[in-house]
């Protein structure tokens, strides 16, 4: 049987090599002019990868040991965790609008410099905008704080602070 102490590092590895998918796809898809299919589709690998790298070690290792772990350092930590996936889900609210918009338009195909983003949507395009903005942000946010959270206590439990 694998020790929970190597477990764990790995785990560590695997949600701190989330974070360079996650700058390189935020960086990538900021920098794109225009963004057609082909840059979606690769923004979302990075993306996707880093969500992998995260939500997998926590959804089959994490979640599952915490109930047997009901120290007030677990709890912030999923605490911490818990509001980031929050503020995914919200942005994702914003991100179904502004895909559906710009998919009836076609404009992941055939890009329209002319048509902007506020016109094609409904009166609430800059809402959903928004919404995405705050999401991305957020989830960013508690992401860092839940990491650093997770660190700590990886640190007290199996490194050299004990």
């Amino acid at each position: 049987m694998v020790s929970s102490g190597t477990i764990a590092t790995v785990v560590l590895v695997s949600v701190t090599a989330s974070f360079p998918c996650f700058l390189y796809g935020a960086w990538y898809i900021i920098e794109t002019e225009p963004v057609t299919w082909g840059v979606l589709v690769h923004h979302l690998k990075f993306v996707g990868t880093g969500l992998a790298l995260t939500t997998v070690p926590m959804v089959t290792w994490m979640a599952p040991r915490l109930l047997d772990q009901l120290s007030g350092f677990a709890m912030v930590h999923a605490f911490l965790g818990a509001q980031a996936y929050a503020m995914l889900a919200f942005g994702f609210t914003g991100i179904v609008r502004i895909f559906a918009a710009k998919r009836e338009h076609d404009l992941y195909n055939d890009y329209d410099e002319d048509v902007l983003l506020d016109e094609i949507g409904s009166d609430r395009m800059d809402h959903w905008r928004s919404r995405l903005r705050i999401g991305v942000f957020g989830y960013v946010f508690f992401w860092i704080l839940a990491y650093l959270a997770g660190a700590a206590r990886y640190l007290l439990m199996y490194g050299i602070v004990r």
